[in-house]
């Protein structure tokens, strides 16, 4: 086995699955491999055959034959017969050399080409074929929509995007994803367009495609809509299938029996070079994709198929047959692409998973039929669909458990029975981190998700179970008491554990988005982070972990933003206030003083461009802790070791290391990993004597610390990732990229390993009873044979060619078998280590082994579904028998789709479908058996199939079968009755099964998790579930003795078995003694119904049993109303989105209502008509399809929809208590307030008939008369309102708002809407509340938790008391009242549409509910809207864009129409019309009347008869709407933050409300205060009428964000004079004129971004400000800057001010005075006169930091401001150490004045008026105080930070905005008011 492939070219891929109900059709796809594709010969025969069917189509029309140019007939470029919107323009390809259409944005349903131009018209061709010759543009994402009419009339969108996720598919939609293969493995990039994209002829099969998924007859194209991202050449129909490989010319020269491409549809290829060097051809579907009846035919002809074969190269051409129900077939490759190879066939899993690892190449898995490496990665936030069945991927560790009648279950003795023992593996996400202890005995690393602790002595080891992704970063203190780690899911989640006991004492989420390094200072107080935001930015965080042990919490110190690369980051051993950092081109010493962390920067002179690994610090001679000289080593990529003198900050020596031989001789015989003359250095550690390197030509190396010769070297077999030295300094740890970790014995030289590794996903596993061995085979391409007692690495096999698939271990013999990716199974001798025999029988990957425990036979199994046996009673086995088509043809490997029986007499597997499972005799191949899987469950709505099977062990007859539907059905193996079942507590199908010989437990893989069964028990068995792992577990098997169980994935995991077989059941056993951290992440409680994990404590029997539960119980008195548990294990670490309260609530959850899955063999159809009701009243002793459960509620995952609320992040704190101004006193009278909270959902109300107008901005609630435009504000919630909801009569209006900050809780207030006061205040959901409803009566109130809090709540609005409280088990999207009945009401959510009905009993109130599934014409939609139209019928949205219509009074949905392409977030209905909202920014209007009559036609309807009258397109997403009783007239709100006025009559939207979406930087005044201007992080520059705050002008720049801005000042007081400077993130400025409203000028005098800007005071003058201190000084009028100032360098500026120097008092000529301030706190004052192009400095002020912010862990910014009633004064805030305002006499040259304030200023204004001066401040609220009287008043109104103050030049109003809110305040100061 020896490798040779280089890495293969980025590939693309076409992926569909099929989803027609009634059919199993398998997956199809279609893959190109770029770089690969090249022709290859072919016969006659094959190639006229392949014409004749392509020839072979519906007719067309005559005047489309032979083809049709698509853009030359509608004549694309008059834009009369078709239409283009966005960015769409024509461009000339290099390539091409011709022109092209270009159509980009960053939108693709916004930048389009469309034919024909409307709807209503059609393209009417008929042709077979539509070539599309396009490019995708690089990086970018496109998507093609083609709606296509069948012959009977139906409108079918075929949709092909790289956009696309997975196959989706309805009646009328197929959604195709467009995969591009690169090597990177990532998955987030796998849908991105490569950059070396290629022109491509994407030829699409149109005829087959309806065929073959939906069983329509091809009509006619209608329709193309061609969206952004792409260039496109042309279209082209016909009825001929072409080669676009072969021109005339060729065809002609070498009489090829091939259609040639028409010259004007071929692509220019240059002389002597090949097609497939230049361009993709991408043809869907392929052959192996052919309809049915195609199918029927290839069988018949199989010397054509044959002879096709063997021109195709072999291994790289590959693919996977397919399966259907009505004909199975074998399917080798296409006829007609012998000289197409990329256009081969490729199936894809119906789960994605995708190996993650950096180091590791993506293209390991590639040789791997039907698997991609993207393909490894678990989607956890997506959903998969397998056979119709929806399911929801969580990572949640919190399983739900049905409370049972726990005395009817056995549970397990002991308990648990199950302990993790050992782990083999080390890294997963980095191979940098391990770490001595301090008496340097042990080791600690990651594995993975798992933390080890290693001795190294007796190598035993102990475990930190609770990390729910890979660690990414490891920290142990000098004295081993704290341990800290961090895991890889953004935004990173920290924990600190108890290192001696393994406790978890700490589990916070740090600032930062991902975090790549961890240092700990000696003592532990100091824990130091580094790594980026979720900008990309690098970030250094500071935390205080004194208090951790001792009951406090870890506090942040200090946290700091830097611009230059940071590789790694240490604290001094001996000061812990000093740290040092590396990185590309930087060498910084750091201090923490003062609460602030401040960096120095070495010099390195000419060496500033080195690529800086590594760092050490020096140890004193002695080995003490004593600084060594304060020398410090640093390492560098290109040999370079620095030493460098930390106290001096001065480089003494710079030596480099260099290979001894020249450049021409290799070092070593292996691979040299370094590049460049130099050895690449990763890693380096100091002792007092000497130092280690690591370098990535793979050696350890031990230099003196003169560096004058090498004392010692180790060769490895990788690059070195990392080396240290124990505390002793006699060892020294080193570890490398291919996964090992070990040590070199200095004394005695002797170098020892410690752990090795898989650097993939393993695959399967196999044990050997004689020896004690297990093979393992993994994705990283080697087997590798390990010894069980002391989990050491025994041999390893590689291969670079293809990937070991299967491997099993002969019983008797030594040696053992392997099959490959290439189909092919070797036998190697474990004596010596060779191959004995290699058989090439499969043609596809081989997917499992498996041989008879006799020894006697081997059998085999492939992709292709083919089965094979061989006899292996001798050492080199032959093949006896090969059979095809008996599997399911299913690409990726799983080892237990075979087994065999304990008496070697029975074979089974699961084929020849997926739905089937058959028993054989093993040595004649006779079938015994035949079992539907899909039959044993006639409830299921769904199509259920087999995952794995397993014999049980002995004569016991019983075969085990885990379905699809996640559980597990004992079969009998001779009759095929069912036995009994067992049900999954986990949402994941068992992939793998192992009974124990004495058939006590029973194993089974599920997911991430593993669960075990007491399998004796028959009713109720008890089960266990143990956590580990990070991705899912792919085998469990137990050790040849039993005593063990293995379970492979992402690493090899060795449990010990606590129940052996002769422990006695009947009597409880005792617990053994965990390992440390073991009860954390592995053991939950199971009796106490919290997740059905083992106990981690004996239960306490109590004195009284509990009361049985019953959701409609009311709280208990005295009750603040439920909380949602959170534990340890709980808090996974998976969605960042939930308030902090979330994480701290510790009391028990809600009951939680669930689909209860019966254990035993009684599953009887469920009633589904609507009068039959299950009580949601449950007691443990009953059985119903409903029961309540209660769970340990972790972190959810946020569903795939946009319906959710999500809070913004906030990186401010409200205060507690807030001291406002007596009632009738106030200074500021809040007058307005600009912009709309387009985050919300249903935040705006609107009654036409009243004129009642509300919407939410921030937590206010605005109540604005449309007529008037004047406004009421609603204030009195402490978080972002979420959601509105008026009564029916009008009169009351409920909101709600998160919780977060002082809310522990979420907040509803019910305001009384005529005196605008707040009645009543509410509270129960602890997260988020995304709906509210009243009932028809207005009697209920009904609140709809997010996927968080999962609960939902009924209201009596007469006494405002909580009637119920019901807990979901999946997230619910919309709920709504029947408004012909109060006492119904109906949730949509992920899988389900629930019906509810109340039940009164006198003053109690309970549910009854109904439940029925999503319909399979939806596909894997879920229901995001609903909606009530005319009696009965119910209109849900889905997200799929689908809109279906369900009759409530049958509770079945008999009609589904396409009503847009994206999800549907709101649905109006009224009369005869629906209105939709969607996330594509439409708004529909659709016509449906005719529905009342369809529902006559039951499930026979059409959707034709319903018709779309308007579709108008807003600027975002649709969250909210209100329409009149005749759908003419409504108000809709958007993502965008604008509320617009729908008039349907006229067909026009208009702009009610507007105001930024993002960050409000500046606002600026006209000196007329007619207008003011605002700028945004969005890059726009908005002029507003400052009397009515309507929006005038726009301004805006693409992909910039504007930070500054000013207008020009009194001086210049003509109209045409009025101008807006604006500064944006490039460095460039604009200026923009007002009258004419246009740019009139653009300036680039700045290289970074600009913060601030300002005129001068006769506005000739531009002062600049960026964000490296630089102060650039231009002229407008000539556009060029004359003067730059860099006093300020290295700090951004943060305000500019300039005025009129009226003071000649001052020593400085000038006519203007300017002052800068920048981050520093620093200050300068200038006197200029720019015509004379003179500038001189008056005054320089520099004061000390201020002390850091607790609440944001930030520096506040410097701001300064010239004081208006006395220009000599200057009024300071964020200088000094304390919060205070600074006044500053210029005159005086000393403060005069100092004001304290209660915090750290974040903004500042002052009004020259009145004397006022206004402080914004992180804590959401402002201060207005007056310099007169000195009293100070406060005000809140505000949902963030308060970052900007702006009073108008008059000071009759002031400006404040936080984030995208803007409040006007009008100020009411008595010296205003008599200026007046």
């Amino acid at each position: 086995m020896a490798g040779g492939s280089g890495a293969r070219p980025a590939c693309c891929r076409l992926v569909s699955r099929p989803g027609s109900p009634g059919s199993e059709v398998p997956p199809a796809s279609l893959t190109i491999r770029r770089a690969e594709a090249r022709p290859a010969g072919g016969d006659e025969g094959a190639r006229r055959a392949a014409q004749d069917r392509c020839s072979g189509g519906v007719p067309s029309a005559a005047w489309q034959h032979p083809f049709l140019n698509v853009f030359k007939h509608f004549r694309v470029d008059e834009w009369k017969r078709s239409s283009k919107e966005g960015d769409v323009a024509v461009v000339t390809d290099k390539v091409l050399k011709s022109a092209v259409y270009r159509i980009r944005g960053s939108v693709s349903a916004s930048n389009y080409i469309q034919l024909p131009r409307t709807s209503t018209q059609s393209l009417g061709l008929t042709g077979r074929y539509l070539y599309v010759l396009f490019r995708p543009l690089p990086t970018k994402h496109f998507v093609i929509h083609l709606d296509v009419s069948t012959e009977d009339g139906q409108v079918i969108r075929v949709s092909f995007s790289n956009l696309f996720k997975e196959f989706k598919s309805s009646a009328t939609w197929l959604q195709f994803p467009f995969v591009f293969e690169t090597k990177t493995p990532r998955r987030d990039l796998a849908g991105v367009v490569p950059p070396n994209a290629r022109w491509t002829c994407l030829q699409l099969d149109l005829r087959d495609i309806l065929m073959f998924y939906l069983s329509r007859h091809y009509g006619h194209l209608k329709s193309i809509r061609l969206c952004a991202s792409l260039l496109v050449r042309n279209l082209y129909t016909t009825d001929v299938c072409f080669d676009p490989a072969v021109t005339v010319t060729e065809a002609r020269r070498a009489k090829l029996p091939v259609n040639p491409v028409p010259r004007e549809m071929a692509f220019p290829v240059p002389k002597g070079e090949s097609w497939h060097d230049h361009y993709i051809h991408v043809r869907f579907p392929s052959d192996g994709s052919k309809a049915p009846y195609e199918q029927v035919e290839k069988r018949r002809s199989p010397p054509e198929t044959g002879r096709v074969s063997q021109c195709l190269p072999h291994p790289k051409v590959f693919g996977k047959p397919l399966q259907s129900s009505r004909s199975p077939m074998v399917q080798i490759s296409s006829p007609i692409l012998p000289c197409k190879v990329p256009s081969v066939p490729r199936l894809l899993p119906d789960v994605s998973l995708t190996y993650k690892h950096p180091e590791v190449s993506s293209v390991a898995a590639s040789s791997i039929p039907g698997e991609h490496p993207s393909s490894w990665d678990e989607t956890t936030d997506a959903h998969a669909v397998g056979g119709g069945r929806h399911v929801l991927a969580n990572k949640s560790y919190g399983v739900p458990m049905a409370l049972e009648d726990l005395g009817s279950c056995k549970l397990f003795l002991p308990d648990p029975v199950l302990r993790l023992k050992g782990v083999i593996g080390f890294g997963g996400h980095s191979t940098q981190w391990a770490l001595w202890t301090k008496d340097g005995m042990a080791v600690v690393y990651p594995c993975h998700a798992v933390i080890i602790v290693l001795q190294v002595d007796t190598r035993q080891q102990r475990f930190f179970l609770g990390h729910t992704d890979k660690v990414s970063a490891l920290a142990l203190d000098g004295n081993d008491t704290l341990l800290a780690s961090a895991q890889v899911q953004p935004p990173s989640m920290l924990r600190l554990w108890d290192f001696q006991t393994g406790g978890c004492l700490s589990l916070f989420r740090s600032p930062l988005h991902t975090i790549c390094s961890l240092s700990f200072s000696g003592s532990g107080a100091l824990l130091c982070g580094v790594g980026k935001d979720r900008h990309g930015r690098t970030v250094v965080v500071a935390w205080g972990t004194d208090q951790v042990g001792l009951g406090g919490e870890v506090a942040v110190l200090a946290k700091v933003h830097t611009d230059f690369d940071i590789q790694t980051f240490r604290i001094a051993f001996f000061d812990e206030t000093r740290m040092a950092s590396c990185g590309r081109g930087s060498v910084r010493l750091w201090r923490l003083r003062g609460g602030a962390l401040r960096s120095c920067a070495v010099d390195l002179g000419e060496y500033c461009a080195l690529e800086l690994t590594d760092l050490a610090f020096a140890h004193a001679l002695d080995g003490s802790w004593a600084p060594s000289g304060g020398i410090l080593f640093v390492c560098s990529h290109s040999g370079h070791i620095l030493e460098i003198d930390h106290q001096r900050m001065t480089v003494q020596h710079i030596r480099r290391l260099l290979p001894t031989q020249s450049p021409g001789v290799p070092l070593t015989e292996k691979q040299n990993f370094s590049l460049g003359s130099g050895i690449a250095i990763s890693s380096i550690s100091v002792s007092p004597a000497t130092c280690a390197v690591g370098s990535e030509d793979g050696y350890l190396r031990l230099w003196p610390l003169d560096f004058s010769s090498v004392l010692l070297e180790a060769d490895h077999d990788g690059p070195v990732s990392s080396v240290s030295f124990s505390p002793d300094g006699l060892r020294v740890l080193s570890t490398t990229t291919s996964g090992h970790l070990g040590f070199l014995d200095v004394p005695s030289r002797e170098y020892t390993v410690l752990a090795r590794s898989h650097m993939a996903p393993v695959l399967a596993l196999s044990t050997e009873q004689n020896r004690g061995q297990m093979a393992t085979v993994s994705l990283d391409h080697t087997v590798r044979i390990w010894d069980l007692t002391t989990l050491q690495q025994l041999y390893d096999f590689s291969s670079s060619e293809e990937t070991p698939c299967a491997v099993a271990f002969h019983p008797t013999l030594p040696n053992f078998f392997c099959g490959f990716s290439s189909g092919a199974v070797r036998s190697f001798s474990l004596e010596n280590s060779g191959v004995l025999v290699e058989h090439t029988r499969h043609r596809g990957a081989i997917t499992s082994l498996v041989i008879t425990p006799d020894g006697r036979f081997l059998f085999s199994s492939c992709s292709q579904g083919s089965l094979i046996q061989y006899n292996c009673a001798v050492s080199r086995c032959c093949v006896l028998r090969v059979a095809a088509n008996m599997l399911c043809q299913d690409g990726r490997p799983n080892p237990n789709i075979l087994a065999v029986s304990g008496d070697s007499c029975r074979l089974a597997f699961v084929g020849p479908s997926k739905c089937m499972v058959t028993v054989m005799e093993s040595a004649s191949l006779d079938k015994l058996l035949h079992v539907d899987i899909s039959t044993l469950n006639l409830a299921s709505n769904h199509l259920d199939w087999a995952v794995a099977v397993c014999f049980s062990p002995g004569d016991s007859g019983h075969l085990l079968v885990s379905t699809s539907s996640n559980k597990v059905v004992v079969l009998d193996a001779v009759s095929g009755h069912t036995i009994r079942k067992f049900s999954s507590v986990r949402s994941r199908a068992c992939s793998s099964l192992a009974l124990s010989e004495d058939a006590r437990l029973l194993l089974a893989a599920t997911g991430r998790t593993i669960t075990v069964w007491d399998y004796p028990t028959q009713a109720n068995p008890s089960c266990q579930v143990y956590i580990g792992h990070s991705e899912p577990v792919r085998v469990v098997a137990f050790t040849p003795d039993q005593q063990q169980v293995l379970s492979v994935g992402d690493a090899i995991f060795l449990w010990d078995v606590l129940a052996t077989p002769e422990s006695d059941q009947s009597e409880p056993g005792v617990p053994a003694v965990h390992e440390a951290g073991s009860s954390v992440g592995q053991l939950e409680d199971l009796a106490s119904g919290a997740s059905g994990l083992p106990r981690q404590q004996v239960p306490i029997p109590s004195q009284a049993s509990p009361p049985p539960l019953s959701i409609h119980d009311r709280p208990l008195e005295g009750s603040a109303g439920t909380f949602s548990t959170s534990d340890e294990e709980g808090l996974c670490e998976e969605n960042h989105d939930v308030s902090e309260a979330f994480l701290q609530a510790q009391a028990p959850t809600p009951p939680v209502l669930v689909e209860r899955e019966a254990s035993g063999a009684g599953d009887g159809p469920r009633e589904t008509a609507k009068g039959s009701w299950a009580s949601a009243v449950v007691h443990p002793s009953q059985t119903n399809e409903w029961s309540l459960r209660r769970v340990k509620t972790g972190l959810p995952t946020r569903p795939d929809s946009y319906r959710h609320f999500t809070a913004r992040y906030k990186a401010s704190t409200r205060v507690k208590s807030v001291s406002f101004p007596p009632i009738g006193r106030e200074q500021l009278r809040l007058k307005t307030v600009v912009g709309y909270n387009g985050n919300g959902r249903a935040n705006m109300v609107w009654r036409p008939n009243t004129g009642f107008f509300a919407y939410t901005c921030g937590r206010l609630v605005v109540v604005e008369d449309l007529h008037s435009g004047t406004q009421q504000h609603w204030l009195g919630h402490p978080q972002e309102i979420s959601t509105l909801a008026l009564n029916q009569d009008g009169q009351v209006l409920a909101s709600a708002s998160c919780c977060g900050g002082t809310a522990a809780r979420c907040q509803i207030r019910i305001w009384d809407v005529p005196k605008g006061i707040c009645q009543h205040l509410l509270s129960h959901h602890n997260t988020a509340v995304q709906a509210l409803t009243f009932s028809p009566d207005d009697e209920f109130l009904v609140t709809l938790g997010d996927y968080a809090d999962l609960t939902l709540a009924l209201w009596s609005m007469a006494t405002y008391e909580l009637l119920s409280s019901t807990r979901f088990p999946e997230p619910v999207h919309g709920v709504a009242f029947n408004p012909w009945d109060a006492n119904e009401l109906i949730c949509v959510g992920t899988s389900a549409i629930t019906f509810w009905l109340l039940q009164h009993h006198g003053t109690d109130t309970s549910f009854q509910v109904h439940r029925e599934p999503v319909p399979e014409e939806l596909g894997a939609s879920e229901l995001t809207s609903l909606c009530y139209g005319a009696s009965p019928l119910l209109y849900c949205g889905s997200s799929s864009g689908q809109v279906c219509v369900w009759d409530t009074g049958t509770g079945r949905c008999f009609l589904a129409w396409e009503a847009d392409e994206g999800e549907i977030g709101v649905l109006l209905c009224s009369g005869s019309r629906l209105v939709s909202g969607s996330n594509t920014r439409r708004l529909r209007l659709w016509a449906v009347g005719v529905v009342p009559e369809l529902r006559l036609k039951g499930s026979g309807a059409r959707s034709s008869s319903v018709f779309m009258e308007r579709e108008l397109t807003l600027d975002g997403a649709v969250v909210s709407a209100s329409f009149d009783s005749g759908m003419d007239m409504g108000v809709v709100g958007t993502t965008a933050g604008t509320l617009w006025y729908i008039s349907w009559t006229e067909g026009t939207s208009t702009r009610l409300i507007s105001g930024h979406r993002s960050k409000v930087n500046e606002v600026v005044f006209s000196p007329s205060e007619s207008h003011c201007a605002t700028c945004g992080e969005d890059g726009s520059v908005r002029v507003w009428s400052l009397a009515s705050m309507e929006l005038v002008i726009q301004f805006q720049v693409l992909n910039q964000s504007c930070l500054c801005l000013a207008w020009t000042p009194p001086s210049c007081g003509l109209p045409e004079q009025q101008q807006v400077v604006a500064g944006y993130s490039d460095g460039t400025l604009r200026v923009f004129s007002i009258s004419r409203t246009a740019m009139e000028l653009k300036m680039h005098p700045h290289r970074t971004a600009l913060t601030a800007i300002a005129f001068s005071a006769d506005g000739q003058t531009i002062l600049s400000g960026d964000k490296d201190g630089l102060v650039a000084i231009s002229r407008p009028c000539t556009g060029m800057t004359f003067r730059v100032l860099s006093d300020h360098r290295g700090a951004p500026i943060s305000a500019i001010q300039s005025t009129s120097k009226e003071y000649g008092d001052l020593g400085v000529e000038g006519a203007d005075l300017w002052l800068a301030a920048s981050g520093d706190q620093r200050v300068s004052i200038w006197a200029s006169d720019w015509l004379q192009d003179r500038c001189e400095l008056l005054e320089w002020l520099s004061f000390p930091a201020p002390a850091t912010s607790e609440t944001l862990g930030l520096l506040p910014p410097s701001l300064a401001a010239f004081c208006p009633w006395d220009r000599a004064i200057l009024v300071c805030v964020g200088l000094g150490a304390h919060e205070e305002v600074v006044f500053y006499s210029l005159r005086q040259k000393q403060v005069v004045q100092k004001t304290p304030l209660p915090f750290f200023a974040m903004s500042l204004s002052l009004s020259a008026g009145a004397q006022l001066m206004v402080v914004g401040f992180a804590e959401c609220m402002l201060r207005l105080l007056d310099c007169v009287s000195g009293t100070a008043q406060d005000f809140e109104g505000h949902d963030d930070s308060v970052h900007l103050c702006r009073f108008t030049p008059s000071g009759r109003l002031l400006f404040t905005a936080a984030h995208s809110e803007i409040l006007v305040w009008e100020v009411t100061s008595p010296e205003l008011l008599l200026g007046t």
